[in-house]
């Protein structure tokens, strides 16, 4: 449902469905309910000055009954963010998408504690681009390719595209070797993710998920793998890895779920959104967009030693 009210500063206005019926006359009421013992005096106010809106865009007053509308809009108050110390890469922009390189820590999206520290709020915001919605996410502690619509008009053929998974996505991450594996390997099985559980757990089933692996080369104990996802559950990469007993460097998740902390931004979660591919549907050409951005931890490991998949010594791939 489309919002009757523009985007400000970057945020979409809140919507808010009211009761069919209940003890509370007016929207008002409810929202006192709601939450009053916040800021009552500032939901008033809100009303007073016609910022809370129903369909259409009609605007709600102190009286406004309950059953008036069923769905509302205002603008919640933005508490202050201490401005993340990372940047957005942008790596292409036309009259259609927008291609950012996210750094680690910035989630895609507003939620929780992160509104206007958001992939897609400051960009909104340094580009003026009220409209900019995302085509996909990725999590706050990945980086990498991200894809962003940037015209209503052409959002729905690039939405089409990674619905019937024609959009091939590349990641890279930094994990254990284990010399009991075998790579390339595949690895399918059956994920759920409640929104009330943190993780995302494995579960008996018919598989949901699948992702190829590939041992790319090694260092100091450590791999360089290249990930293919076929499917896009929740955590599915650092599940996937885990489940081979080879968890992501850095993952405070899995397999072990550390006790929270403050971010760490020297030591990044080290899984890297490499490059996406697909058919741009306005132009009919195939397209390719790679990440710049490197996976700390490897150079970190030094090339001296390096082997190659193969097992053969020499300088490896480029970090």
């Amino acid at each position: 449902m489309e919002s009757p009210l523009p985007v400000r500063d970057g945020v979409n206005a809140t919507r808010l469905r009211l009761p069919g019926d209940g003890p509370w006359e007016t929207a008002m009421d409810y929202m006192l309910h709601r939450w009053g013992h916040v800021d009552p005096d500032g939901i008033m106010d809100r009303f007073d000055r016609g910022e809370i809106v129903g369909e259409g865009g009609a605007v709600l007053s102190r009286t406004t009954p309950l059953d008036a509308h069923t769905f509302i809009w205002y603008y919640r108050t933005l508490p202050f963010e201490k401005r993340l110390p990372v940047e957005i890469n942008i790596l292409h922009q036309d009259e259609n998408i927008l291609v950012v390189d996210k750094p680690h820590f910035l989630p895609t999206t507003p939620g929780g504690t992160y509104i206007q520290e958001s992939a897609l709020v400051r960009l909104r915001r340094q580009l003026d681009i009220p409209d900019l919605i995302p085509m996909h996410r990725l999590d706050r502690l990945t980086a990498g390719v991200l894809l962003f619509s940037t015209n209503p008009a052409t959002r729905g053929k690039y939405q089409v595209l990674f619905e019937k998974r024609l959009v091939q996505k590349e990641y890279e991450a930094i994990a254990p070797v284990d010399p009991q594996l075998t790579f390339p390997q595949t690895v399918r099985n059956r994920m759920t993710k409640s929104r009330t559980y943190l993780l995302a757990q494995v579960v008996d089933g018919e598989p949901n998920t699948e992702t190829r692996i590939e041992l790319l080369e090694q260092r100091g104990g450590m791999a360089r793998y290249k990930l293919e996802p076929h499917t896009g559950k929740t955590h599915q990469l650092r599940v996937h890895l885990a489940s081979l007993g080879i968890g992501i460097l850095h993952d405070p998740f899995y397999p072990v779920l550390l006790d929270q902390a403050p971010d760490d931004f020297e030591r990044p979660l080290q899984l890297l959104a490499r490059g996406i591919s697909f058919t741009d549907p306005i132009s009919g050409k195939p397209v390719e967009y790679r990440s710049r951005l490197n996976l700390s931890e490897w150079a970190a490991l030094g090339a001296a030693g390096a082997v190659d998949a193969r097992g053969a010594s020499g300088h490896g791939m480029p970090a």
